[in-house]
C-alpha cells in the first residue's frame, strides 16, 4: 500500500512590498508641492546675493521627507477612516489595495519624519531656534491633516495647510536658513506657490466629493459644493499669475519675473477640465496641475534669481 503527500497548496504570504509600491505611496506627482517653494526661496536668495548650497539642499531633502510622511500617514488614515475604498475614483492606493500593511505604512511615515528630524538638526544648528519652531509645526501638521482627533484634511482646512506650510513657510524658511533673514520678497514671492500648491489639493477634492461626503470628510467641496471648488481653483490660478505684476509694481522684482506667464498655456487644459469635468475624468487635470506648477516654479524661480 502506497502512501502519497498532497502538494502544498498556494502561499497565503503576500509578497513583500516591492520599491515600485513605496514610489506609489510616494506620490511622485504631488512632490511638486515640496520642490517649487525650495526652489523659489532659494533663486530669490541666490539673486540676492545671500544664496548658500547646503542649507538650500538640506531645506529642500527635509521638505520631501516631510510631504512624502504626510502622504503615507494620508494613506493610512484615508483607509482606516473609510475615504479610501473600493469606491475610490483616484489613482491606487497602497492600504486600501493591500500592496503594504497598514501598520508598515504607518511605520514609513515615523522613519520619514525621522530622517526630517535629522536633516533638520542641521538646519536648527545653521538658523537657530526659529527653525525648530518651524520644524515641529510641520511634522504635526503633516501628522494632523489626516491623523488625530482633529483631521484637518476631514475639517476643510486641507486648502488652508497647504497654503500655510507648502507656501508661505517653506518659501521663507528656504530663505532665512540662506540669509539669517526673511526679505518682503520672500512673503510675495510664497503666494504664487501656496495657491499653485493648494490647487493640486482642490483638484482632489473635487474628484472625490462623492465618496468623502460618505465619509464624512467635509471638505471645502463637500461643504460648500463643486462650485465653491471650482472658483477656488480659478481663483488660486489668477492669484499665482497676478503676483508677479504686484512683485514688479512694489520693484521687489525686476522684469525678469514675467517668465513665469511663459507656464499660462500650461494652465488651460486642467483649468477647462476643472470647470466641466468632475469625478475620475478629473485624474489627468491633476498630473496637468503638477506640471504646471513645477514649470511655473521654476521659471518664476529663475526670474527671481535674476532680479
Amino acid at each position: 500500500m502506497s502512501t502519497s503527500v498532497p502538494a502544498p497548496g498556494p502561499l497565503s504570504v503576500k509578497p513583500r512590498p516591492g520599491v515600485k509600491h513605496w514610489v506609489m505611496a510616494a506620490r511622485p506627482k504631488t512632490l511638486t508641492a515640496a520642490l517649487v517653494p525650495v526652489l523659489v526661496g532659494t533663486g530669490l536668495a541666490f539673486g540676492s546675493g545671500v544664496g548658500r548650497l547646503l542649507p538650500a539642499l538640506a531645506a529642500l531633502l527635509g521638505a520631501v521627507l516631510i510631504q512624502i510622511g504626510t502622504n503615507f500617514i494620508n494613506d493610512y488614515y484615508d483607509f482606516k477612516k473609510g475615504a479610501d475604498t473600493h469606491e475610490r475614483l483616484g489613482p491606487r492606493r497602497v492600504t486600501q489595495s493591500g500592496l503594504i500593511a497598514p501598520g508598515t505604512v504607518l511605520a514609513g511615515a515615523g522613519v520619514c519624519f525621522a530622517l526630517a528630524t535629522a536633516v533638520g538638526l542641521y538646519l536648527v544648528a545653521v538658523g537657530g531656534w526659529p527653525i525648530i519652531a518651524i520644524g515641529l509645526a510641520s511634522l504635526l501638521c503633516g501628522y494632523a491633516y489626516t491623523g488625530g482627533p482633529f483631521p484637518l484634511g476631514y475639517n476643510g482646512l486641507g486648502d488652508v495647510f497647504v497654503f500655510i506650510f507648502f507656501g508661505l513657510v517653506a518659501v521663507t524658511g528656504t530663505y532665512y536658513v540662506q540669509a539669517g533673514t526673511v526679505d518682503p520678497a520672500a512673503w510675495w514671492a510664497a503666494v504664487p506657490v501656496g495657491a499653485s500648491g493648494t490647487m493640486l489639493i482642490v483638484v482632489n477634492n473635487l474628484r472625490d466629493v462623492t465618496t468623502d461626503v460618505k465619509a464624512g470628510k467635509r471638505t471645502l467641496a463637500v461643504r460648500f459644493g463643486t462650485g465653491v471648488g471650482k472658483a477656488e481653483y480659478l481663483l488660486l490660478l489668477v492669484l499665482s499669475y497676478a503676483t508677479p505684476f504686484a512683485m514688479y509694481a512694489l520693484k521687489l522684482a525686476s522684469p525678469w519675473v514675467f517668465l513665469s506667464l511663459l507656464s499660462l498655456p500650461l494652465a488651460v487644459s486642467p483649468l477647462q477640465r476643472v470647470l466641466k469635468q468632475e469625478g475620475a475624468a478629473l485624474n489627468p487635470a491633476l498630473g496637468s496641475t503638477a506640471r504646471l506648477q513645477l514649470v511655473f516654479g521654476v521659471l518664476f524661480a529663475l526670474g527671481l534669481y535674476l532680479r
